[in-house]
Order: C-alpha cells, then sequence, then structure tokens
C-alpha cells in the first residue's frame, strides 16, 4: 500500500485524537485514580493475592465440586472479591475506568456514523450500539418487538 497525502493526513488526525483522549479530564482521572491503587503498597499487594486467587480458581473450576479445594477457594474469592471492590480507592479506579470507556464509546461513536450509518460500533454503551435490528440475538422471535 502506498502512502498518500490522503492517508498521511488521517493518520495525522489519528495521532491528533490521541493525544487530545490522553490530555482528556477522564484520561487524567483515570491515570490518578491507577497511581493510588498501585502507590498504596498494601492495596496493591492485595491485588496481587487476589490475582494468584483467581489462578487457584480457574484450576478449581476445571474439576468443579470434585476438587479437593474447591469449598475454601469459591468461599475465599468471594470474600476476597468482595473487600476490594468495597475499596474506596478501587471503586474510584472502576468509575474513572467507566469514565474513560464512554468517551472512547462516543469518539468511536462519532467516526463510525462519519463513515457511514452502516458501520457496526463495538460499545460497552447500549447508547452508542448501532445494532437498531434484530441481529442483536434476542431469540425470543418477538421479544426485542422484531418479528422473526
Amino acid at each position: 500500500m502506498f502512502m498518500t497525502y490522503e492517508w498521511v493526513q488521517i493518520t495525522d488526525s489519528a495521532e491528533e485524537l490521541s493525544e487530545l483522549i490522553l490530555q482528556s479530564e477522564q484520561a487524567e482521572t483515570y491515570r490518578q485514580a491507577y497511581r493510588d491503587v498501585y502507590n498504596d503498597k498494601n492495596l496493591a499487594d492485595e491485588i496481587q493475592a487476589f490475582a494468584r486467587l483467581k489462578d487457584q480458581y480457574e484450576e478449581v473450576q476445571r474439576f468443579g465440586k470434585y476438587h479437593p479445594e474447591y469449598s475454601r477457594v469459591m468461599k475465599q474469592i468471594r470474600v476476597d472479591k468482595r473487600r476490594i471492590d468495597l475499596n474506596e480507592q478501587v471503586a474510584a479506579l472502576r468509575f474513572a475506568e467507566n469514565d474513560l470507556q464512554d468517551l472512547m464509546d462516543q469518539v468511536s461513536f462519532i467516526i463510525g456514523r462519519s463513515v457511514s450509518e452502516a458501520v457496526k460500533i463495538p460499545s460497552s454503551n447500549p447508547f452508542f450500539s448501532s445494532d437498531s435490528s434484530c441481529g442483536s440475538g434476542c431469540g425470543t422471535g418477538g421479544g426485542c418487538s422484531c418479528s422473526a
């Protein structure tokens, strides 16, 4: 593929957009929340311990209730996950992640719609979903107000 002038302009615009996103309030809030979580040694250690427990959980899941550690691991993963989820710093990081994801979804939606109304736009936010037809897989033959 040859680098045309138009292609260079598109690349430059994409880089400019990327810089704007990186400089956005959402990105800065995310970076600060991330630093708050991972600069707290106790919390970072807790998260690493939880990651190791998740590995044990996956091992236990392979064998189900027949695994000798099944009950202990299943209970411990729920307790540890809840404790981490209720941590204010972790909650702030999750909110910041969601806000940054919403910004990315909005940008993707705008770019996709500028190309064509038919462009499928992946999004974590149903508002920006381009799937207004039955293609979303309702599977009920009318549950989504479609007529199969």
